[in-house]
């Protein structure tokens, strides 16, 4: 049992998948101060200040406090402001990506233009050729 587990964790999908999580947990932690601490303020600082994180209606008639987590410890609440904020992160991040891959494209098409490599047709079998030259004969009638 030890030597198939050890086979099935050390096959390359299972290594490659295991750097890809923590890459991307990384990652997550770069776009997330990318978007906290440099794009928030200044969404914040051209709306006047306007920060939807603390933004919420109460749902309990015990509520009476102003601020969110406050809010929380009287009774319960609908923190729709949190939604709000965590959807502009969404769409603040799904565009920094799209930039970052329709970047990376526009690089890999130069670099296909310069060594030649661009997209070509791979080259069709000598059997399937032979195949598709007996199947068309057949749709036609005529015989070899």
């Amino acid at each position: 049992m030890w030597n198939e587990f050890k086979q099935f964790a050390l096959r390359g999908n299972v290594v490659d998948l295991a750097i890809g999580i923590i890459i991307g947990a990384a990652f997550g932690k770069i776009v997330d101060s990318l978007v906290g601490d440099i794009f928030m303020p200044i969404i914040g600082a051209v709306t006047g200040g306007l920060d939807f994180s603390n933004y919420f209606t109460p749902l309990s008639g015990t509520v009476s406090a102003a601020a969110l987590e406050e809010a929380k410890k009287q009774g319960a609440v609908l923190a729709w402001g949190n939604f709000v904020t965590v959807a502009i992160n969404f769409l603040i991040i799904a565009w920094i990506l799209f930039l970052l891959v329709k970047a990376m494209n526009r690089l890999r098409r130069s670099e296909d233009a310069k060594t030649g490599t661009a997209d070509k047709p791979a080259e069709i079998p000598a059997d399937v050729k032979l195949l598709t030259e007996i199947r068309d004969l057949m749709k036609t009638g005529r015989t070899l």
